[in-house]
């Protein structure tokens, strides 16, 4: 094969993983800053080349035939190895760089995630990050991420699993204002006669049932009130609002409670639950700029 027409195969295979992975030709084609008419034609040509069809299209849809999924697995993971080379060879520079892709969920992402990375981008101009925001647990090797962020329950035992900061607490909180209105709850028993904020979670539809624990006693508590959200962000405006009693795990509350805005209640009843923990695949080997973000994420969460 000559070096051009082994090129030319390189070209085209990496054009189809990329609409293999996109299943849309609309957004290869802006991924890849070609045409889609472009696009499709190195599709045709790649089908005729190997004498199979790769692809199935409608007008509504693209899919892959069995061909296409076993090219797809094959190729791309070859593809993601040079990748990875390459990215390991650049980042061997005198000053790390290249792309960290990092998946987690809106508020791991909000809360600890995003002021870490804010000293990393500013100190390391040629480090890019990528945030993918998913709270259904995406498989990160698909996702094609360099690891993931969270609770570190449940982990692939071919991950490398590193804890990040002290472990987490939940708090019952509202503002003072509203204590005042209506009562401090010194037992979960007493959230029944209150206006509890309650979280959908969106993995399973169901509520998010309030748990608490102490010296060995187990009490759970369906949330009852007058608002329901899947966003934890809406719950906490609600909350700071007047509205009613969030239980939100305390990093996320922990600004309002040292400036006063919010007062925890039940604290004793609110034990440590787990960590966040940030994991990436055993058989990864890690670039200068992903050793930057994770002991930049290590240093933020101690």
């Amino acid at each position: 094969m000559s070096i051009e027409h082994r090129r030319d195969v390189i070209r085209d295979l990496t054009t189809f993983v990329v609409v293999a992975r996109e299943l849309n030709f609309t957004r290869a084609a802006a991924k890849l800053g070609v045409t889609q008419s472009a696009l499709s034609y190195t599709i045709k040509v790649l089908e005729e080349r190997i004498g199979v069809r790769l692809l199935t299209r409608t007008t509504r849809s693209v899919g892959l035939t069995e061909a296409g999924e076993r090219l797809l697995d094959e190729a791309g993971r070859h593809l993601d190895g040079i990748e990875q080379v390459l990215t390991c060879i650049s980042g061997h520079n005198d000053r790390p760089a290249g792309m960290v892709r990092i998946v987690a969920s809106d508020h791991i992402a909000a809360s600890v995630i995003q002021p870490a990375m804010v000293d990393v981008l500013t100190r390391y101009p040629e480090i890019n990050l990528e945030l993918l925001i998913d709270n259904a647990m995406a498989d990160i090797v698909a996702e094609r991420c360099d690891a993931g962020v969270r609770l570190g329950d449940h982990l692939a035992s071919d991950m490398i699993v590193l804890p990040l900061g002290p472990e987490l607490r939940m708090a019952a909180v509202a503002t003072p204002a509203y204590f005042e209105a209506h009562g401090r709850p010194r037992l979960p028993a007493d959230l029944n006669g209150h206006n509890c904020l309650a979280f959908r979670m969106q993995s399973v539809g169901n509520l998010y049932a309030w748990e608490f624990e102490k010296d060995g006693k187990v009490v759970s508590v369906r949330p009852q009130g007058q608002f329901v959200s899947n966003d934890p962000a809406q719950i906490l405006v609600a909350a700071l609002k007047g509205v009613g009693i969030a239980f939100m795990k305390e990093i996320s509350v922990q600004a309002y409670l040292e400036d006063g805005r919010l007062e925890r209640v039940m604290e004793d009843w609110c034990p440590g639950f787990g960590r966040y923990c940030l994991y990436y695949p055993a058989a990864k080997q890690p670039t200068a700029a992903f050793e930057v973000v994770l002991d930049t994420l290590r240093d933020g969460l101690q």
